[in-house]
């Protein structure tokens, strides 16, 4: 057998089992289960790419098709000025701008059709129908309104981010019981009031779930935004130009900073939940 075929052989299986060892533990102190909580995930990670690097060198596969994770490594840290300019392009100016915007109306809207029932039997139908719009659709519209630059993408985001966020917010506005909504009223507490004190806090776990997939739309919407028109700069951009070159090295590096730009996204959006959420039985399960 291939020397590195043999190699991936046996570091997946001793890897395996002694993530199959952590899991199984049962530790005392806080700080060790969350120390083995964090290395379960990063063992299975290194495990991919040592495998990954073996299978390549092992079955000697064309960079063209599949580049070994050394190699995009060294493409990675070769073209930091590049990959910088791209993520600045597209997640600091397009992504993050689009989500707020996206996010931001979505739930101030939410809010209003709260308190109209027309809105709500009439907005909330256009806006399951505009949620299933393809990007690549949406796209090409949006680069020949608001031309080449970041702002085009904005608005890609936007669209993608709106919705969802609409429909999260007004499910989780209404998630307050009748008999909750009643003791309201039975305190003469205002709207306002019924607003910030319970339906709210009701809301927030749905508001979160919406933030969570918003977190992956925009850097997805953006991206594929970048393929139909943009400068020359952004990360769609230099995968899509690179692609045509054969630098395939280029685009995986270009995917591995999305994908970790995209992880701490989500990432944050989830640590706020859980300080917001404390009190939700879903993240008090997590910490017991």
């Amino acid at each position: 057998m291939n020397g590195y075929l043999l190699f991936a052989a046996v570091f997946w299986l001793a890897t395996w089992g002694l993530n199959e060892w952590l899991v199984r533990q049962r530790f005392a102190s806080p700080a060790l289960r969350r120390a083995a909580n964090m290395a379960v995930p990063l063992i299975f990670g290194v495990t991919l790419l040592v495998i990954w690097e073996c299978v390549v060198r092992g079955f000697s596969i064309p960079s063209i098709l599949l580049p070994a994770p050394s190699m995009i490594w060294t493409r990675l840290i070769n073209s930091i000025p590049t990959l910088w300019a791209d993520f600045r392009q597209t997640f600091l100016k397009s992504v993050l701008t689009g989500y707020v915007l996206g996010c931001g109306l979505g739930f101030i809207v939410a809010i209003l059709v709260g308190r109209s029932p027309f809105l709500q039997k009439g907005l909330l139908p256009i806006g399951n129908f505009v949620s299933a719009l393809p990007v690549v659709g949406v796209a090409p519209i949006m680069v020949m309104w608001f031309g080449f630059d970041w702002q085009s993408k904005v608005a890609v985001v936007v669209i993608m981010t709106f919705f969802p966020m609409l429909v999260n917010t007004v499910q989780g506005l209404g998630a307050a019981s009748h008999m909750e909504r009643d003791l309201m009223r039975t305190y003469a507490a205002s709207w306002w009031q019924t607003l910030t004190k319970l339906r709210l806090p009701a809301a927030w776990p749905f508001i979160f779930n919406a933030l969570k997939i918003n977190s992956t739309l925009a850097l997805i919407g953006a991206i594929v935004a970048e393929f139909f028109g943009t400068p020359i700069v952004g990360m769609g951009f230099r995968i899509s130009t690179e692609v045509g070159r054969s630098n395939v090295d280029m685009v995986w590096a270009e995917i591995a900073v999305a994908a970790l730009a995209g992880s701490i996204f989500y990432g944050v959006v989830a640590l706020a939940e859980r300080a917001v959420t404390f009190w939700h039985p879903s993240v008090r399960g997590g910490q017991a």
